[in-house]
């Protein structure tokens, strides 16, 4: 098809853009390069004109993703072109096809060159944004002397001066030696006096590479750059185009900060004095308000305007508003400004003395570990891990560890390794490192890295008036039902050396601590067998004169393992086997471990090194890269044998986060680390049968140790992990220490408020905070009421919103004043975006006379808060309860210690949830089918399903099966419901609803024939 004129290229992109599949596109683009390609090579002589309209097509077939392997000599020819619209077509595709080791780039540098110290402006910017863009050291070379003389030329326009800069930062850095030192610095001072901000600011662009390079050939600039600053902190000649939401150019203030921070220090008295009445007014004059872009534009020159403070290494009042000011930042709503003002806190910590400062802010930084962001969360660890010191060691080690229980997997490895490193490093004495290691073991075993605990036996073994008390507690230890293998080395270990100091104490005869290690030792790995079998020999040893039945017991397990495969366990089997046969004699060859050469802490050493080397860090290189973990790399490597030698007690590798056996799920079965340990203790059958599960009868029998598990609260999520159970909403608030005592319980209010819309959520002698609630599917509006109830001004009133990972939600700003006997209404917008029983934590404040008052509530944004009822047939209902065929999707637990209640009350407890109860569905009169369906941004509307199975007999207990289509949702609902029915003490207390009709209808298939519905169920 021949094209003629620029309505050639109109046609064939209408003709890409109508192809049906990929295969016509590809088809047509082959046709039109075809055609291209002949006019190229047989018709010679073709106009500038003509060459760019082919020219035009070949960068649409470029920008389509094709290759363009041919024509690339005609776009470099149209740069020679004498009119601006061929020369504009020859420059844009040159730039897109070509890059800077091409050969056709040689052909067009005369013709750039010609363009560049032409007299047309035009054409001047075409060829330095070309450059600008392709670079090379080529261009470097051929083109630098040019382009500096357009930088400094008086007679061109700012645009080509802007331009020109920008090409030169671009030539720079291909090749530095393009701008030679000598003179230029001189030149480039007198840039920095231009008036035109465009030009400045690209030269500024131009000095941070250049000092960046070398800082001592540019002295002259520093204060040329400090009166740039003054001039744009007073507004001073700042053009409106250059003002950004009331800020002057603050892309120039920033580059000509990081400029300043590339010299070392500032010597003249007057230049360092203007500067740092700059760096004053931009501190105080920042604030967070509620335009986002004005936002972004003040907080990056402030955030800036720190890291010069800290390279400065300023006074310490300035540092003092500098972390005064971070101390704001880091408790506002915006998580963007809350994960800048950790890390400014964080970069303060490394270059300046302002430790003692930032612990005034320490409440705060615990708060923000509790942040829904990850990002966040990690930075407060941070600071955390670098403000610690002697005399606040045990309140953050104490706050870690108990953090530690609801860290993400991702963090728990970093967490764990600092909590161990801050304990050692600060420990005032040596029982509560101890205490704080074993926690860490208990808490986070798999996450626990084997030089933490090889840690612990030198530290025991070389302090003989630690040792009784290690031992009590690693007996205390090994009393729980479920430990980590991690735990059961570590006591085995230390009970084999020194259970012998305990044989007063009840509980503690060598028989008794035999027993209680052996029973670990058929879920443990061959490691730890090895332990095991050498904490026998001790016990045996230290047993004198040896108890005949202890002697027999041990040996009959050195017999078993005397043809072990693994050679370790069998060699330590045999010899532990012949030398305990030698009685009192082996009481010297198994003697107590000697002490372990003094020795700093591996784990110490390498935080120091760390920390030292951080330290040396400039602010430039802080800002310049992103703020990483200071987690320690370590090295893989593991023991051979049961007890740590001193060889070994350096890094080992910490283990990997553990991963949840997809195939194991129904048997509450996880893999960690390729170990796997039951952690599902429930009561749940094997298979569900949708026949005997719906109508079959009630049997609570479970597996063993379920109801002693069941004691400790041990409970098991969809995934295979372990929650830790709690009376309603699953969010532990810290205990309140005020002077102010509230009015009423508030625990009571946010159980009311769980279950009613409206009512008050805390009281005290000077406020009265209430709510209102409306919710549409997965939205929420709640509105909360601050009522002052005196005659004086409440100040300082604060409210932040610290909201779990499933709710977004949104605060109107709280005033920080509520005027005498006025309500303020405060809005907060809520969305759901899965299910969760977590609930949102609103951490209020406020100051009246001499009482500064803090609480923190938990918000009555619950899980039942997103439920809406429906009903549900038995057309509908069966065959959704019979495609929902088993976990995850379908959860039963048995529930004891249910308040006994008759059906009706039951029913009404459902109703109020709000659930539907349907009667007739279940032929047994005892029992109840409920549905309901659950809004969330993740789920959509999902339908749940309920069968309350009760037994008669024992109104405190009943078998519960819930389903649905999301595991997550299963697993909630099923637990919010079984905390419901165990903690709500009376029926009557809440609010009134007429109890649905729960007996069965008189439906003579669902009575009198039940075999007919078990029919239609099969079919």
């Amino acid at each position: 098809m021949a094209l003629s004129g620029m309505r050639g290229l109109s046609v064939f992109i209408s003709d890409i853009r109508n192809c049906p599949n990929k295969e016509q596109e590809r088809l047509r683009v082959d046709k039109e390069l075809g055609n291209v390609r002949t006019r190229f090579k047989n018709e010679k002589g073709l106009t500038h004109y003509e060459k760019k309209k082919y020219v035009w097509k070949m960068l649409y077939i470029y920008m389509l993703g094709y290759d363009v392997d041919f024509g690339h000599m005609e776009a470099v020819s149209l740069i020679s072109a004498p009119k601006y619209p061929e020369k504009q077509v020859g420059y844009i595709v040159t730039a897109c096809l070509l890059n800077e080791n091409h050969d056709f780039l040689r052909l067009a540098i005369n013709a750039i060159r010609n363009d560049v110290i032409g007299r047309n402006e035009t054409f001047q910017c075409l060829a330095l944004t070309l450059v600008g863009n392709i670079g090379g050291r080529e261009f470097a070379e051929s083109l630098a002397p040019d382009v500096q003389k357009l930088l400094i030329s008086s007679s061109c326009r700012p645009l080509v001066r802007k331009k020109a800069a920008l090409c030169l930062l671009r030539l720079y850095r291909k090749n530095p030696d393009v701008v030679i030192v000598d003179g230029w610095s001189d030149r480039m001072a007198q840039l920095l006096d231009e008036r035109d901000l465009g030009v400045l600011t690209s030269s500024m662009s131009l000095l941070v590479a250049l000092v960046a390079n070398n800082h001592n050939a540019y002295w002259i600039c520093l204060p040329k750059c400090v009166k740039i600053l003054e001039r744009l902190s007073r507004n001073n000649d700042v053009p409106q185009e250059y003002t950004y939401y009331g800020i002057p150019s603050p892309w120039l203030q920033v580059k000509t900060m990081r400029a300043l921070q590339y010299f070392p220090t500032i010597e003249d008295p007057n230049t360092r004095r203007s500067l740092f009445e700059v760096l004053q007014r931009i501190l105080m004059g920042t604030d967070v308000v509620k335009n986002v872009n004005k936002n972004n534009a003040s907080h990056a020159v402030l955030f800036e305007a720190l890291a010069l403070v800290m390279h400065l290494d300023a006074e310490k009042e300035m540092m003092s508003q500098c972390v005064a000011l971070l101390g704001k930042f880091i408790a506002v709503r915006e998580p963007n400004i809350r994960y800048l003002g950790l890390e400014n806190m964080t970069r303060m910590l490394m270059v300046s003395d302002v430790q003692d400062i930032i612990k005034r802010h320490q409440a705060q930084i615990i708060t923000s570990l509790k942040d829904p962001d990850i990002s966040i969360r990690r930075r407060a660890l941070d600071l955390l891990y670098g403000m610690c010191d002697v005399s606040n060691a045990k309140d953050i080690v104490e706050e870690l560890l108990q953090y530690l229980s609801t860290a993400d997997f991702t963090m728990r490895e970093e967490l764990s390794l600092k909590a161990a490193i801050l304990a050692e490093k600060f420990a005032p004495d040596l029982s509560w490192y101890v205490d704080v290691i074993l926690q860490l073991i208990d808490k986070a075993g798999d996450f626990v890295s084997d030089d933490i605990w090889f840690r612990v036996v030198q530290i025991v073994t070389n302090n003989e008036d630690l040792q009784p008390y290690a031992a009590v507690k690693a007996r205390e230890y090994l009393d729980k039902p479920a430990i980590h293998e991690t735990m059961v080395k570590v006591s085995a270990y230390i009970l084999g050396e020194y259970s012998h100091l305990l044989a007063k104490r009840p509980g503690c005869n060598p028989q008794e601590i035999f027993s209680i290690i052996h029973e670990k030792l058929p879920t443990v790995s061959n490691s730890t067998i090895a332990i095991l079998l050498s904490t026998y020999a001790k016990i045996l040893m230290h047993t004198q004169p040896p108890d005949p039945q202890l002697q027999n017991q041990i040996w009959a397990i050195f017999h078993k393992y005397e043809s072990c495969i693994d050679a370790e366990i069998q060699q330590r089997a045999v010899e532990y086997f012949t030398l305990s046969r030698k009685g009192a004699a082996s009481v010297d060859i198994m003697a107590e471990m000697p002490k372990f050469p003094e020795r700093q802490s591996a784990l110490l050493k390498k935080a120091e090194d760390t920390e030292a080397d951080t330290a040396e860090q400039s602010a430039i290189k802080l800002r310049a890269q992103q703020q990483t973990s200071n987690a320690l790399v370590v090295t893989d490597q593991h023991p051979a044998n049961g007890y740590p030698p001193v060889s070994q007690l350096g890094l080992v590798k910490v283990p990997s986060i553990s991963t949840v056996d997809r195939n194991s799920e129904d048997q509450g079965v996880t893999q960690a680390n390729g170990t796997l340990s039951v952690v599902d203790p429930q009561p749940l059958e094997p298979s569900v049968d949708v026949l005997g599960d719906l109508l079959g009868p009630l049997r609570i029998d479970g597996p063993p140790g379920a109801a002693a598990q069941s004691d400790h609260n041990l409970i098991s999520g969809p995934e295979g992990a372990t929650y830790v159970e709690e009376t309603l909403a699953l969010a532990p608030v810290g205990d309140q220490t005020n002077n102010v005592q509230p009015i009423g319980s508030i625990a009571e209010r946010f159980q009311d408020l769980c279950l009613k819309d409206s009512g008050v959520l805390y009281e005290d002698p000077y406020i009265q905070i209430g709510i209102k609630a409306e919710w549409r599917a997965h939205h929420g509006l709640l509105l909360l009421f601050l009522g002052n109830k005196n005659t004086a001004p409440l100040v300082s009133v604060q409210a932040l919103i610290l909201p779990p990972s499933h709710l977004k939600i949104e605060l109107s700003l709280v005033p920080e004043t509520i005027p005498p006997r006025a309500q303020v209404q405060c809005p907060l917008e809520i969305i759901n975006l899965g299910p969760s029983r977590d609930v949102a934590v609103l951490d209020f404040s406020y100051k009246f006379g001499t009482d500064v008052v803090n609480v923190k509530l938990r918000l009555p944004a619950v899980l039942n808060k997103f439920l809406q009822p429906i009903s549900v047939s038995a057309e509908e209902f069966f065959p959704q309860w019979r495609s929902l065929s088993g976990p995850p999707l379908k959860l039963q637990d048995v529930v004891r210690g249910v308040r006994p209640m008759s059906l009706a009350e039951m029913a009404n407890l459902f109703t109020i949830f709000p659930l539907t109860v349907s009667p007739g569905l279940d032929p047994n009169a005892n029992n109840l089918v409920v549905s309901t369906t659950f809004y969330s941004e993740r789920t959509r509307a999902m339908l749940c399903l309920v069968r309350i199975e009760t037994d008669p007999a024992d109104r405190t207990q009943l078998r519960m099966t819930v389903a649905s289509g999301d595991p997550t949702l299963t697993f909630e609902l099923k637990e919010f419901l079984k905390e419901q029915l165990v903690s709500i003490p009376t029926i009557s207390q809440r609010p009134a609803t007429a109890p649905p009709q729960v007996q069965p209808t008189t439906s003579p298939t669902a009575l009198s024939d039940p075999g007919a519905m078990l029919a239609g169920l099969l079919h």
